[in-house]
């Protein structure tokens, strides 16, 4: 559906690429986010999707065609497929709800009979079709974005370029835009290439992720794959402020010292069908370790549970060595932290 490859992009008088030789591929149907901090590239990738930003190099295909070698009204036209939602909505404000919407069709020429039986479907779908007729000075920010999303829908595209769209959102509402894109993208097989740089964005609707960092991939795969599994250090700082909290104080203070005995104090990691495993109990049963729960954190991903577990393992050592082994058979995760006082961690 979409492939970027080897893309590079350098601008005028800059000192480096902006690109540095991307290349991913997006699937029909899918929800593909792009993550990197402020500076990464994204929203340049993004914009060369649909040539708004030329690549100095590299193709960008889409259904096929190859974007970079397209120009005038062949350009055009293969625009009129790929919708665009924009961070700050770019709606002009001396036209109504309405008027925005059909904005595009207007300036494809389509009848106006043809215009209001595409735009009145759409502001039902955003759930606008009671605001028609006010100006975007009378919307809140949700709602300016549901008029964003509704014209970029206008022209029945089968791509939709998310740059940033809800990043100028506070929360609650962000969770109903995410949840309105993650609707059409089911209901109308709308292919969606997302850009944020929050990683609870991503865990909401995304199915496939990609990390950039200074203009390169470092890392893609499923969500999930990413979540609990992250190799590069970019990915591990998104995942950390998304679900991995970091320790108490007083614990990385103690952990800090280095310690060569005392008790050892250990992090399970529980994903998919292992976080319903009932391994504290059976670690206690089978082999008289009391783990000592510090911190935990669990919740769902894809649907899937994800969670984690600070413990400290009181006991002998060949026994918490055979609990860890025991752990680790039923596809757990264990990592050691260090080792604390055996006295003074409990709280």
């Amino acid at each position: 559906m979409i492939e970027v490859q080897d893309l590079v992009k350098t601008f005028p008088g800059a000192a480096a690429p902006v690109l540095k030789g991307v290349s991913l591929r997006v699937e029909a149907g899918e929800v593909f986010g792009i993550i990197g901090r402020s500076g990464a590239g994204k929203s340049t990738l993004v914009r060369c999707v649909n040539m708004l930003e030329r690549p100095t190099s590299g193709a960008v295909r889409v259904h096929g065609r190859e974007m970079t070698r397209l120009d005038g009204g062949a350009l055009r036209e293969a625009r009129r497929d790929i919708g665009m939602i924009f961070q700050h909505f770019n709606l002009l404000a001396s036209r109504t709800v309405f008027e925005n919407v059909a904005l595009p069709l207007e300036l494809a020429r389509r009848p106006q009979g043809e215009i209001r039986d595409a735009v009145l479907p759409l502001l039902e779908l955003v759930g606008l079709s009671g605001l028609r007729d006010r100006y975007p000075a009378q919307l809140s920010g949700g709602q300016k974005q549901r008029v964003g999303i509704a014209r970029a829908l206008a022209s029945h595209p089968s791509v939709l370029l998310c740059d940033e769209a809800t990043s100028a959102l506070d929360p609650e509402t962000t969770r109903s835009i995410l949840a309105l894109v993650k609707d059409i993208n089911q209901r109308l097989g709308i292919t969606v290439l997302l850009i944020t740089h929050e990683m609870a964005v991503v865990q909401e609707i995304c199915d496939r992720v990609a990390v950039l960092d200074h203009g390169l991939v470092v890392e893609q795969g499923s969500v999930f794959d990413l979540f609990t599994r992250p190799a590069h250090e970019v990915t591990r700082s998104f995942v950390r402020d998304a679900v991995d909290r970091e320790l108490p104080p007083w614990l990385a203070e103690r952990l800090a010292a280095g310690l060569t005995e005392g008790n050892r104090v250990l992090r399970i990691v529980f994903t998919g069908p292992s976080a319903e495993t009932p391994v504290i109990a059976e670690v206690v049963r089978r082999f008289d370790v009391l783990l000592n729960i510090l911190q935990a954190n669990v919740g769902y991903i894809q649907g899937q549970p994800y969670g984690n577990i600070v413990v400290e393992a009181l006991g002998d050592e060949a026994a918490v060595d055979a609990a860890c082994a025991y752990v680790r058979e039923r596809n757990l995760r264990v990592e050691v932290l260090g080792r604390v006082a055996a006295d003074r961690v409990a709280r």
